[in-house]
């Protein structure tokens, strides 16, 4: 078990979120996943140039020497000459603006009282024109955690870089759909304690960017971690996707820096087996320099309009004491954006936490029990819903339909149908008369494998023992 405090382990965390509006510089849609060809391919080289200082970036310095060709896939419905630099910056979304300053107050960080664009040189081929736009907007916040607080020196709004689609030697291919969607960049100081102490910290500020309009699936954000230890350079690790691995891939960077003892900064990979692989010299200052096509902005007259909006954690609260639900379930409702209220009103003989299982628990529980992957939409639950508030439906019977539901089956709702009391009494004492030794629970065993879904199995039970 590693010591981390004795090791002087230090951490911090980039995370970099997309907003959930048009691209950050045009009028262009997000929209990503493009499958069909593209209407346009264009061919690039990038070199390195100086930046503010004068001196060019070593990382990019180190990108050049690989002498590498991109290619560009374009598409007509979400690209347009911004993306192929072939046409200056337009202003800056406003829309994502506000967005990210409403983020900067829920972060408890101050808004600068200008915002300038700089130009971030960036030439391993993610962007056509050699660098990101980039704007510092607020600055020194902080967020509670666990083990104390976690500063946040700056928050950036920046545009997503374009996606690699294939590697073959020199020539590479990046897709432009994803280029230009607006980013926001949230950098913590290095007051990250050891590696669970990270993952906390990943997922309080997760929690506080769905408060606000992002994008949200796989993909949308992305968590880097900065580390370094005693007598060893800072080391850059990018592309977590999930915030579970974080942990242990911070342990093996950790005990690779313990054995190889590596004497420059670096930017490294993830891989999916929790090590690290080099990618570039970690990048410095030299590569900032300004954009002169982006007028500045100036915060005091916007900061009028933000509203701060409420976070999960509040609003799941209000659930959950409203109607008596457990945290995690309020939680997801709340992060899904389900207007549970509605479904409680409209559904009044299923109890809210039935309803919260249905649309929740029960199709996790296909997928771990039957390996249904299947995205169940408002309108599947709220069918299913009705037939549960119509026929008094039990668990079982709801995991019927959903399964069918899956499977594009047809549903009789008449098959749902709840037998009564009466009913169910004549079968019981049939059971017992052909077979008076019966246990309760082997009776129960009988019944449930005959009317599973249409008895309330307490009541069937409690039936069953009276009898004995």
């Amino acid at each position: 078990m590693l010591n981390y405090k004795s090791l002087g382990f230090k951490a911090g965390l980039e995370i970099h979120q997309q907003i959930d509006s048009h691209k950050l510089f045009c009028k262009c849609p997000s929209i990503t996943n493009k499958r069909e060809a593209p209407d346009l391919t264009i061919k690039r080289k990038l070199r390195a140039v100086a930046g503010l200082s004068g001196q060019k970036d070593i990382a990019a310095l180190h990108e050049q020497q690989k002498d590498r060709t991109f290619h560009y896939e374009f598409y007509n419905d979400c690209n347009c000459l911004v993306e192929l630099d072939e046409s200056p910056a337009e202003k800056l979304n406003k829309e994502a603006l506000e967005i990210a300053l409403q983020l900067s107050l829920l972060l408890n960080a101050k808004i600068v009282p200008k915002i300038k664009v700089m130009r971030k040189i960036v030439i391993d081929g993610s962007n056509v024109s050699g660098f990101q736009r980039t704007a510092l907007i607020a600055k020194d916040g902080k967020i509670k955690t666990s083990r104390g607080i976690v500063k946040i020196p700056t928050i950036f709004l920046e545009e997503e870089a374009a996606k690699k689609i294939k590697v073959s030697g020199k020539e590479v291919t990046y897709r432009l759909d994803r280029l230009g969607i607006p980013l926001v960049e949230i950098g913590t100081s290095p007051d990250i304690q050891d590696p669970e102490h990270a993952k906390e910290t990943a997922e309080i500020i997760g929690t506080i960017l769905r408060a606000a309009k992002v994008r949200r699936g796989l993909g949308t954000i992305r968590q880097d971690v900065n580390l370094s230890i005693k007598n060893s350079p800072r080391m850059e690790i990018k592309g977590f996707q999930d915030l579970k691995s974080i942990p242990k891939i911070i342990e093996y960077e950790v005990s690779r820096l313990l054995k190889e003892k590596t004497k420059q900064p670096e930017v490294r990979k993830a891989e999916p087996n929790l090590t690290t692989s080099f990618l570039r010299p970690l990048p410095g200052e030299a590569r900032i320099y300004p954009e002169t096509d982006v007028s500045e902005i100036e915060t005091k007259h916007l900061m009028k309009k933000i509203k701060i909006p409420e976070l999960i954690t509040e609003r799941s609260l209000v659930l959950e004491k409203q109607f008596n639900l457990q945290p995690e379930l309020a939680k997801e409702i709340i992060e899904k954006k389900i207007n549970f209220g509605s479904l409680v009103k409209k559904y009044p003989r299923i109890s809210p936490k039935f309803i919260a299982q249905i649309i929740i628990e029960m199709p996790k529980e296909l997928k771990t029990r039957f390996n249904i992957k299947y995205n169940f939409t408002l309108s599947e639950f709220e069918n299913a819903l009705e037939l549960a508030n119509d026929h008094n439906l039990q668990k079982e019977a709801v995991s019927d339909i959903l399964i069918k539901m899956a499977n594009g089956k047809k549903i009789n709702p008449e098959g749902y149908r709840q037998l009564s009391f009466a009913e169910i009494e004549q079968e019981i004492k049939k059971i017992f008369q052909s077979n008076p030794s019966l246990t309760p629970n082997a009776a129960m065993g009988i019944i449930m494998k005959k009317y599973s879904g249409k008895i309330n199995p307490k009541e069937v039970y409690d039936f069953i023992k009276k009898m004995q």
